[in-house]
């Protein structure tokens, strides 16, 4: 009979609930337990899966095989430290951690204990990032944009680690090639954090990619055009949307080429539960993770290092100010 995998969430706000039910529905896996500080939270999800509910992470030592964390970036460190120093596989949420060190230190003890430590950059799971795939062909222009109500859970980071990392990793992910020069701004508006920001990245073979983050819009909106030779594909993430643009051999006029267009409506399928397949298929298959540690460290790093840019950027800016006033 196969082993099923035991596993608890801890964590279990907006985006940890989601992740209890996937677990749940998986027959590769057992969810014995939930945990978070709000007792009437961990409680009611609890309830829900006829599973144990926990307050303290230390509890479920012994109890599980892996776990899952979407708790307050600002803990992400010492949660999936902890997990990792005891033998647990870890999913955890992007980002990896708020500081470089942190990150470097969390995969040395992956790496020591030679155990599953993937992290929740969804997008990989898109299904419309999937089949942009086959499409790149040396992209040299990447315009992004990832927009989205203000919700104050997401408040104990700026918008840059908070929504613009997903596209810094996937950035990274279609260039593949080292960041040279970075430019960026930022200002708050809702919170003390900056809640939106720009910025242009240059890499090493030339390409160029323009990010653009916000959590004050009145919708959201994930958006992507890849330009490359002869070609431009659009991604809508959130519509599931893939539209390709390309060069025809024939001339509308003599001025102007053919442009051939395709827009294809990718299935919605679920990102969540194919990135918590993933991960217990790494487990128990003694597979690579899907999203690495690494892959995540280096979208932290170019993360970070906007923010610094935009606050130094942002401290210029109020400076003049005040010497005008």
């Amino acid at each position: 009979m196969k082993k099923t995998v035991k596993c608890a969430v801890i964590g279990v706000g907006y985006l940890g609930k989601f992740h209890a039910s996937k677990f749940a529905e998986l027959t590769s896996t057992e969810l014995v337990g939930v945990c978070d500080i709000d007792q009437a939270r961990s409680k009611e999800i609890a309830a829900k899966y006829d599973i144990d509910s926990f307050t303290d992470y230390h509890d479920l030592i012994g109890k599980v095989d892996a776990v899952s964390i979407a708790a307050t970036t600002s803990i992400h460190y010492a949660l999936a430290k902890f997990f990792l120093e005891h033998d647990i596989h870890v999913l955890l949420e992007k980002p990896i951690a708020t500081t470089l060190n942190e990150a470097n230190e969390l995969i040395a003890i992956a790496h020591k204990k030679k155990i599953i430590f993937q992290i929740g950059h969804l997008e990989r799971f898109n299904p419309v990032f999937i089949a942009l795939q086959s499409k790149l062909n040396h992209p040299a222009f990447i315009e992004a944009t990832r927009v989205a109500p203000f919700k104050p859970r997401g408040t104990d980071v700026n918008v840059i680690l908070d929504l613009m990392i997903n596209d810094i990793e996937l950035a990274l992910n279609i260039i593949k090639a080292p960041v040279t020069k970075i430019f960026a701004y930022g200002a708050p508006v809702l919170s003390n954090e900056i809640d939106l920001a720009r910025a242009n990245i240059e890499f090493a073979n030339g390409c160029v990619a323009n990010l653009s983050a916000s959590r004050v819009s009145l919708k959201s909106q994930h958006k992507m055009k890849i330009f490359q030779p002869d070609a431009c594909l659009a991604c809508d993430f959130n519509d599931k949307t893939l539209a390709t643009f390309q060069k025809g051999t024939g001339k509308i006029k003599p001025y102007l080429p053919e442009i051939l267009s395709e827009k294809i409506t990718l299935e919605n399928s679920d990102a969540l539960q194919s990135e918590i397949v993933a991960f217990i298929e790494s487990i128990t298959k003694k597979l690579p993770p899907k999203v690495t540690a690494e892959e995540a460290r280096d979208a932290l790093v170019i993360a970070l290092e906007i923010t610094r840019i935009a606050n130094e950027h942002l401290s210029n800016f109020n400076t003049l100010k005040s010497a005008k006033e």
